[in-house]
Order: structure tokens, then sequence, then C-alpha cells
């Protein structure tokens, strides 16, 4: 590493798991900490292109307020609920975007419990 004459950009979300001599190799560290509730709500609204088809009942205030995510975990949930409800053909709905933060946050190793889904558990 010392040796490396060009620039070199690495991201981690394990920052605590890091050596202390590598991190001491480190010439900046820049950390970007996770959106607040009003930041997540941005990034919801924005998250899906104007021309995706959109059903009404999108409670994206309830996405926002609800889920402590990064904005890189919105976007797969957005795309995955893209994907489910252009699969089926119809609009993107709340049933596609819970359907999709399931698969998120089992990808993330985290788990959802139906508590945190409030009236939109499906049960």
């Amino acid at each position: 590493m010392e040796e490396y004459e060009g620039i070199a950009i690495l991201t981690t979300n394990l920052g605590n798991n890091m050596d202390d001599a590598f991190v001491r190799r480190l010439r900046f560290i820049i950390e970007f900490p996770f959106p607040k509730e009003k930041e997540r709500r941005q990034i919801w609204e924005k998250i899906f292109p104007d021309s995706t088809p959109r059903s009404p009942d999108l409670d994206l205030e309830f996405m926002a307020r609800r889920f402590e995510i990064a904005g890189g975990n919105i976007r797969n949930i957005a795309l995955a609920a893209a994907f489910l409800a252009a699969a089926e053909g119809v609009n993107v709905s709340m049933s596609h975007l819970i359907r999709a933060i399931r698969r998120e946050y089992q990808k993330m190793g985290k788990v959802l419990m139906e508590e945190e889904l409030g009236n939109y558990s499906g049960k």
C-alpha cells in the first residue's frame, strides 16, 4: 500500500472491523452517516423515475419512518418492487415494497419483525 502511487477509493459498511494499522495508512477517511428520517423520505420520493407506474397506496412516509436503512438499500428495494410489479403487469404498490424489503433484510442478514410492518404485515 505504501508503494502504490495512484488514487484508491475504498468503501466499507464495516469500518469498525478494519485493522488499526491499516487505517493509519489511509490519508483521508470520509464517513457518510445513515440518512435520518427526513433524508430517507427524500430518497424514497425521488427513487422512482416519473414514468414508473405507481399505485396511490404507496406510503413512502411509512417506509422512511419505519426502516432505518441506507440509500443503497432503498434503491435495491425500489428496484425489486418495480420488477415484482412489472412481472405481474400492475403498478408498484405497498405489497411489492413489503415483499422487496423482506428480501433486502434477508440479504442484509437482518430480521424483519412483523410489528415493523404495521398495517402492511399482511396478517
